[in-house]
C-alpha cells in the first residue's frame, strides 16, 4: 500500500472514532459558552459564559475529564472488537484519565482499539477451548478481567505517556504562538484538507490539544486552525465569478451554501484539485486569519464540527468574542478569494478535466458502467471519508432525483471504508475510488464522479438506472398499480403536449437525426434554445436515450437547463424505426423541463407507454388526434 494510502487509512481511522460522537463535543461545547463560571481565589465572579451559571456550570469539568474520552474510546474499542471491544475500551481509557492531569483524548484514541484487539484476539483463541454451556460465564469474565488489565496499563503506563506528548505539543504550539509562526501550519493544513484528511487533522491532532487549552484558559485557537470555512469560501466565490466553464461555475454557488452555513467542506475540494494552483489561495487566506486570531488572541471554547459559519460563531466565547471570529473569518475569504481570482479567470478547467466521458470515468476503478442491471438495483451508497459530510448531501439530493422513476431504490451515505455488505452501487469522488474498492462488495459498480453537485456520470448513473424497460417497468409497478389503466392524473398537460407537438409517419434517418428533430421541433414551439439541442445528442452518447419497447425519450443533460424556456413534450413517429445500437424505436418523445419538471413528465410517459397495445397503436397511428387520445 502507497504511503499516502496508509497515511489517508490512518487518518480516517481516528476521525472514525471521533466523527460518530460530535454530538458529545458539541454539548459540552454548549455548556461551556453558556454556563461558564469562573471565580478568583475569594470565590467571587470573575469571568463566565453567555449564561453563567454556577451549578450547571459543574458540569463542565466532569464531561470533559471523563465523557468525552469514555465515548472516544468505546467507539475505538467498537471498531476494532464489536461491542465487547466497546465495553473494555471504556473501561480501559478509565486507568489512562485517572493516571494522568490532562484530557486523555489522544489516549482514548489508543486505549480503545487496543483493548477492541485484545478482546478480539482473546475471543478468537477461547473459542478453541471454552466448554458447552460456559460461554456466557467466560464471555463476562473475560470482558472484566482484560478490562481490569488494561485498566491498569493505562493507569501506569498510557497516562503518563500520553500526558507527556501532550506537554510536548503544547509547548510546541506555545513556541509558535511566542514566535508568530503559528499562521505557518496552513502550508500544511490545506494541503492536507484538500486530500481529504481534513477530519483527521482536526480531531486527530488539533481538538486534543484544543481541549487541553481550553480548560486552562476557557478557549483555544487549535480550534481554528482547520475548521474556518473562510479559505473555502474564498475558492468558490473565484469559481462563481470567474470560471471560464459554464458547468463549474453554475455549480460554485451551490457549493457555496453547503460548504458555508452547511459546513461540508469536502464541497470545495474538487474545485482546487482541478486547478492545483488554486491551493495558494486558501493557504494565504488561512495564514492572514491565523495571523489574526492569534494577534487579537482568539479561541473557540470547543469544536466547530461542522465547520460551517453557524458552528464557527456558536462557539466563540462571550464578550466579543464572535465579533473576533466572524472578522477572521472574513479575512480569509477575502485574502483566499482575491488570490484565487486571477488564477480562475485565466485557467481554461472544468469538472471533466480527465479528458473521460462520464462512462468511461466509471471504468477508472474497473468496473463497466452497465456492470450492475438496471433492475436489479435495491440499494445505491455515496461515499466519502466520513461519511457524514459531502456523502450525506450527495445521497440527499441524488435521491430526489431517482424518487419520481425508481422509487424502489434505496439511496443512502457512508464512509468510504464502512461500504454497507448489501450495496449495489457505490458513488464516490476519484480520490477515494481505490478505497471504495476495497471495502465496496464483489459485485458492487463504482461510479467516480468528480463533484457531487453537478456531474456527467450522475447524470449517466440516473440514466442507467430509469432508461431501461425493465427499470421503467420496475418503477411503474411500484407506483401505479393498475398497469393496464391510464391514470386521469397520468394525463400530460395541454400546454406541454398537444396536436401541434405531434410528428407522424416520417422516413426513417440515423438517430442523432432524429434526435436533432425531436430538439428542432421543441425550439420551434418556444420550449428550448439553440443550446438544449446539442445537449440532447451530448446525452445519448452518455448513455442511450432507448428504453426497448420501441420508444426513446432524448432529453438534454442536466447542464443544459439553463436552455429550457418552458416544459414540452413532443412526439415523432417513425413506422419503420430507427436503429438505437440493434434495437428499433418507432416513437421518439423529446422532453424538456424546467427545473426537475422532465423528471414528472417522464414518469407519466413511462405510465402511459407501459402497455405494449398502447405502444403498437401509437405506431401506426394515423392522426395527432388519435395519437393523443391513445396516450391519454
Amino acid at each position: 500500500m502507497a504511503v499516502k494510502e496508509r497515511i489517508a487509512k490512518f487518518g480516517k481511522f481516528l476521525s472514525g472514532m471521533v466523527m460518530p460522537n460530535i454530538g458529545g463535543f458539541i454539548a459540552w461545547g454548549l455548556i461551556t459558552a453558556l454556563f461558564l463560571y469562573n471565580t478568583n481565589d475569594a470565590g467571587e465572579f470573575t469571568t463566565g459564559g453567555w449564561l453563567p451559571n454556577q451549578q450547571l456550570a459543574t458540569l463542565i469539568g466532569p464531561m470533559l475529564t471523563y465523557l468525552i474520552p469514555i465515548m472516544i474510546a468505546g467507539q475505538g474499542g467498537y471498531m476494532v472488537g464489536g461491542k465487547r471491544g466497546r465495553v473494555v475500551g471504556m473501561i480501559a481509557i478509565m486507568g489512562a484519565i485517572l493516571g494522568s492531569e490532562y484530557t486523555m483524548l489522544m489516549g482514548a484514541m489508543l486505549m480503545g482499539p487496543l483493548a477492541g484487539f485484545v478482546i478480539k484476539k482473546w475471543d478468537e483463541w477461547a473459542k478453541t477451548w471454552t466448554p458447552a454451556g460456559f460461554e456466557m460465564l467466560v464471555d463476562n469474565f473475560s470482558v472484566g478481567i482484560l478490562g481490569m488489565l488494561l485498566a491498569i496499563v493505562g493507569f501506569y503506563g498510557i497516562g503518563p505517556l500520553m500526558g507527556a506528548i501532550l506537554t510536548v505539543l503544547m509547548a510546541g504550539c506555545q513556541f509558535l504562538v511566542e514566535r508568530s509562526l503559528m499562521p505557518l501550519l496552513a502550508i500544511f493544513i490545506e494541503p492536507a484538507k484538500v486530500l481529504f484528511l481534513n477530519n483527521a487533522i482536526n480531531h486527530g491532532i488539533f481538538s486534543p490539544i484544543g481541549l487541553q487549552q481550553a480548560e486552562a484558559a476557557g478557549k483555544s485557537i487549535m480550534y481554528m486552525l482547520e475548521a474556518n470555512p473562510g479559505p473555502g469560501l474564498g475558492v468558490l466565490l473565484a469559481y462563481s465569478l470567474f470560471c471560464k466553464d459554464d458547468t463549474t461555475r453554475q455549480s460554485a454557488p451551490g457549493a457555496i451554501i453547503i460548504h458555508f452555513f452547511g459546513g461540508i467542506h469536502e464541497i470545495y475540494f474538487p474545485y482546487v484539485l482541478m486547478n492545483p494552483k488554486v491551493i495558494i489561495a486558501p493557504i494565504v487566506g488561512n495564514i492572514c486569519a491565523i495571523l489574526f486570531y492569534s494577534i487579537t488572541g482568539a479561541g473557540l471554547v470547543a469544536p466547530a464540527s461542522p465547520g460551517s459559519i453557524i458552528a464557527f460563531a456558536a462557539m466563540s466565547p462571550a464578550g466579543g468574542g464572535m465579533i473576533t471570529t466572524i472578522i477572521g473569518v472574513a479575512i480569509a475569504a477575502v485574502v483566499s478569494f482575491l488570490v484565487a481570482a486571477p488564477i480562475v479567470r485565466s485557467s481554461d478547467v472544468s469538472m471533466d478535466t480527465d479528458d473521460t466521458s462520464a462512462a468511461e470515468l466509471t471504468e477508472v476503478v474497473g468496473v463497466a458502467p452497465t456492470a450492475v442491471p438496471a433492475d436489479s438495483v435495491s440499494k445505491l451508497v455515496f461515499a466519502c471519508d466520513a461519511g457524514m459530510g459531502s456523502s450525506a448531501m450527495g445521497a440527499t439530493r441524488f435521491g430526489k432525483r431517482l424518487q419520481q422513476l425508481r422509487p424502489d431504490i434505496t439511496v443512502i451515505h457512508s464512509s468510504v471504508d464502512e461500504v454497507p455488505s448489501d450495496a449495489d452501487v457505490v458513488v464516490c469522488q476519484k480520490t477515494l475510488a481505490d478505497r471504495a474498492r476495497q471495502s465496496a462488495p464483489a459485485t458492487a459498480q463504482i461510479v467516480v464522479i468528480n463533484n457531487f453537485l453537478k456531474d456527467p456520470a450522475l447524470d449517466a448513473l440516473q440514466a442507467q438506472l430509469t432508461s431501461s424497460a425493465e427499470g421503467q417497468a420496475a418503477a411503474v409497478a411500484a407506483t401505479n398499480a393498475a398497469s393496464s389503466v391510464i391514470e386521469a392524473d397520468n394525463a400530460i398537460d395541454e400546454q406541454v403536449m398537444n396536436a401541434n407537438h405531434v410528428k407522424l409517419a416520417l422516413a426513417s434517418t440515423d438517430r442523432e437525426t432524429a434526435i436533432r428533430d425531436c430538439g428542432a421541433l421543441l425550439k420551434e414551439l418556444g420550449c428550448v434554445e439553440d443550446g438544449y439541442i446539442e445537449a440532447m445528442v451530448q446525452r445519448d452518447r452518455e448513455a442511450t436515450v432507448y428504453l426497448g419497447n420501441g420508444i426513446a425519450i432524448p432529453h438534454g443533460t442536466n447542464e443544459a437547463k439553463r436552455h429550457v424556456k418552458k416544459t414540452g413534450v413532443v412526439a415523432l413517429q417513425y413506422p419503420d424505426g430507427i436503429d438505437f445500437d440493434g434495437g428499433k424505436a418507432y416513437l421518439l418523445f423529446g422532453i424538456a423541463g424546467v427545473g426537475d419538471e422532465h423528471l414528472s413528465v417522464l414518469s407519466k410517459l413511462a405510465g402511459a407507454l407501459e402497455s405494449e397495445e398502447a405502444v403498437e397503436k401509437l405506431r401506426h397511428s394515423t392522426s395527432a388526434e388519435d395519437f393523443l387520445k391513445i396516450l391519454g
